[in-house]
């Protein structure tokens, strides 16, 4: 909580706290701008309503405000809260929990002596009981301050060490240790270590002092090793060190006395360098060569991905502390290491040391960090559901870039603008934002950065049925996603592909290139894509058919949505897992997976899954109604839901939904002895159909007018009779490959039953005789694609 330098803050230590105990994301991420108080306030009911009923240990070290230990203690739970302070803090006696206090003591002559014995470089030496006397009072009998002192033993005697130790005169126990080990040490050794002081808290590594010192990896570990050897250093795991609090203390004191500003800002320059060009080259791994990443590219050679994760892993909490500390270094060295921690953050769903990053480059209110961070901001309040949150945010980006005359920048926000949008449902304005971004790309050095757009658009086009487009976009985009090396981009790409494969039909290719993505998002580590390529893995199963495999695989999915606190996964596995169910006959919990879908969409304002969510629920609704009744006169709620539904595709232009919603209108008016009606609907849909090219539907729409006609045509039955005797012939010879399988036998049936006449008492038959489209009919689109 002091750590010897500026102590954490109240609403820093709850931020802290919360991500820890898992808090919902969007609360570490949007940090708010209001006054200290209300943060804390608010940051303090949050914290206590997460654990109530939740027992937690919680670890307050080197605390000494007691009233923020009292903001700490949970109020709701049978928690453990250890404290510890240098000196005895005074709690009020109304605190609502048990107080036991346990002072350490310094240690006696029998624990110093142990201590001494163990931090000894060669403890083989006489015993000599006054001499280690002498030292333990020297040193106060702190362990740290014995540590340090000890590790000298061997290469000094107890009587030379007791005697240096007290050449030191009237100081503090552990700055007496630390003063005689500073100066046993080497000149590369002592400037290291007062140069480690600007690392602040977190472990480092020999990268860091190698940067530091100006040296090499084999050097710096040397030095660190000995700094270890001395006790100055913590060893934490493999080849990692930190700094103790006191110690970090004592090396900024000698840094500020012994070297210049000059030199100071130098090393602390290289540092962030040296970090910006190893960050840069992990996510060159993952990303490619994307205008986002420097040129600046050193020796440093990682022999895996996983390796170079393991690695950023490792860094990323001391490149955080680093940047905290990086006044008067060059803002382009800043910005890159900037950059490649955001895109770690949004690879591992970090949003708390995004918020993090955020802060701090408001704090520092350089234009171009500013826009750099709030650019990955808004990516991930898209990622999170916040899908308002990221439009405006990522819009206010596209003009701040626009405003600098940075056309890369521009770029890479309008398409993050336009993925925000397709995800809202605005198709129009996605494709639009998103062909924007492609023009300001065309230069050859943009060519990853245009990948990825690229891929983008193909989901747009997708979802606007132009798969033929679609997939000329994302065959282009795998090619350059390659020569860019983007691992992660091939594995979006692939994704996109997988998706448009099951549009078209065809399941094995779709299971092909989920499962290339799937492998390509371990290799990238992206938990959030692979949680998206096992959705769509399962909703392929649904698609051919394996029901029981569907449903077990979008559960699986959703569980790995919910942990990657991706509410817009979730909620497209909820959706599918909804379809999958009502194949299993469980009509019950398909409308409440359904309706559970329908309320996250409308939540984070994505109108086109909403309008998906409403469509499916109706159908399940009605279906569920008709088997209770027997008929589908009681379908008032499912037709409501169906005309909100058509209504938002009709906003949003997808032509392939608000067609679809027409039929199962005309199904609901049809049954309910609207014909009239239900024939208009199904004019409505076939045109539509046409208008977008779509085969398959139109034939849907084509058949129920069929249906329609003997009870619906101006002239009568016999007249609609004969016009739908003639329309269904016509139908039959026009075949196509695109065609549901099942429509030329429902055709061949119906040809049959009206050759033996329609009987209008009877109503409409085409109900009773399953002959109307099922969930299975709207998975393709019957639009041509030529491979």
């Amino acid at each position: 909580m002091e750590g010897g330098e500026s102590p954490l803050s109240t609403r820093d230590a709850l931020l802290h706290l919360l991500n820890r105990l898992g808090a919902p994301r969007e609360q570490l991420l949007f940090r708010e701008r209001s006054s200290a108080d209300q943060q804390v306030k608010r940051l303090s009911e949050l914290y206590h309503q997460h654990l109530t009923g939740v027992p937690v240990t919680v670890v307050l070290d080197d605390a000494s405000d007691p009233e923020q230990v009292c903001t700490l203690v949970p109020e709701r739970s049978d928690s453990l809260v250890l404290v510890t302070a240098r000196q005895a803090l005074r709690l009020p006696p109304d605190l609502p929990a048990r107080v036991y206090d346990l002072p350490v003591e310094a240690l006696d002559a029998a624990g110093a002596e142990e201590l001494l014995g163990a931090a000894a470089e060669d403890a083989s030496g006489p015993y000599d009981a006054e001499s280690s006397e002498q030292i333990r009072q020297l040193c106060g009998g702190l362990p740290l301050a014995l540590r340090v002192a000890g590790s000298s033993l061997g290469p000094r005697s107890p009587r030379a060490l007791a005697t240096d130790l007290a050449a030191y005169g009237p100081v503090e126990p552990v700055e007496r240790a630390l003063w005689l080990r500073y100066t046993d040490q080497s000149e590369p050794a002592r400037r290291l270590l007062r140069r480690l002081a600007l690392a602040g808290r977190t472990s480092l590594g020999a990268a860091a002092a190698a940067a530091l010192l100006a040296t090499d990896e084999t050097e710096a570990n040397r030095q660190l090793a000995a700094l270890s050897r001395a006790g100055l250093l913590d060893h934490v795991r493999g080849s990692r060190y930190r700094l103790h609090d006191v110690v970090r203390a004592f090396a900024r004191a000698r840094l500020a006395d012994e070297e210049e500003p000059g030199e100071r800002t130098a090393a602390q320059e290289r540092l962030i360098a040296n970090y910006a060009e190893l960050a840069d080259s992990v996510l060159r791994l993952v990303d490619g060569n994307m205008s986002t990443r420097s040129n600046q590219f050193g020796q440093y050679g990682f022999t895996s991905l996983d390796e170079a994760l393991r690695w950023l892993d490792d860094e990323s909490s001391f490149i955080t502390a680093t940047l905290r500390h990086a006044e008067g270094v060059d803002q382009g060295t800043v910005l890159n290491l900037l950059g490649a921690l955001c895109d770690y953050c949004l690879l591992r769903g970090d949003l708390y040391r995004l918020g993090e990053i955020s802060e701090l480059a408001q704090s520092v209110d350089q234009g171009l960090l500013v826009r750099s961070v709030q650019w990955r901001t808004g990516i991930a309040a898209r990622q999170l559901g916040e899908l308002d949150k990221a439009r405006t945010t990522l819009a206010s980006v596209v003009d701040l870039y626009r405003d600098a005359h940075h056309d890369a920048g521009a770029a890479r926000a309008l398409c993050s603008l336009g993925i925000t949008l397709h995800h809202q449902g605005n198709l129009t304005d996605a494709a639009a934002k998103l062909q924007e971004a492609l023009d300001l790309q065309a230069a050859p050095e943009l060519a990853t950065d245009r990948a990825w757009t690229l891929h983008a658009l193909a989901a747009v086009q997708r979802d606007r049925a132009r798969l033929a487009e679609a997939l000329e976009l994302l065959t282009e985009s795998l090619v350059l996603h390659r020569a860019g090396e983007s691992v992660h981009g091939q594995a979006w790409a692939h994704f996109q592909l997988g998706q448009l494969h099951l549009r078209m039909g065809d399941v094995p290719g779709a299971e092909s290139d989920l499962r290339v993505a799937l492998d390509l998002y371990g290799r990238t580590q992206d938990a959030r894509g692979e949680a998206w390529a096992l959705t769509q893995l399962a909703r392929a199963r649904l698609v051919d058919g394996d029901v029981s495999a569907a449903v077990e695989g979008l559960r699986r999915a959703e569980t790995r949505h919910r942990e990657n606190a991706d509410a817009r996964g979730k909620a497209w596995s909820i959706y599918y897992l909804g379809q999958a169910l009502e194949e299993t006959g469980a009509l019950d919990q398909s409308v409440r997976a359904l309706e559970r879908s329908r309320t996250m969409f409308s939540r984070m304002r994505d109108v086109y899954g909403l309008a998906c969510a409403r469509h499916h629920s109706a159908r399940v609704t009605r279906d569920q109604r008709a088997a209770q009744t027997g008929s589908l006169r009681n379908s008032g709620f499912a037709r409501q839901l169906l005309v909100d539904a058509r209504a938002d595709f009709q906003r949003i232009g997808v032509g392939h939904g608000e067609a679809w919603t027409c039929l199962e209108l005309a199904v609901v008016d049809a049954g309910n002895a609207r014909t009239p009606q239900a024939l208009a609907l199904c004019d409505e849909a076939a045109a539509l159909f046409a208008g977008y090219g779509d085969r398959r539907g139109e034939d849907w729409a084509r058949f129920l007018r069929c249906t329609l006609l003997p009870y619906a045509a101006p002239g009568g039955v016999e007249i609609g009779t004969a016009v739908a005797q003639e329309e269904l012939t016509q139908l039959s010879r026009a075949r196509h490959p695109a065609r549901d399988t099942k429509l030329d036998d429902y055709v061949d049936a119906y040809q049959l039953l009206l050759e033996r006449g329609v009987q209008l008492e009877a109503g409409w038959q085409a109900w009773r005789l399953g002959m109307v489209p099922g969930r299975q009919a709207r998975e393709v689109m019957g639009v041509a694609v030529t491979a």
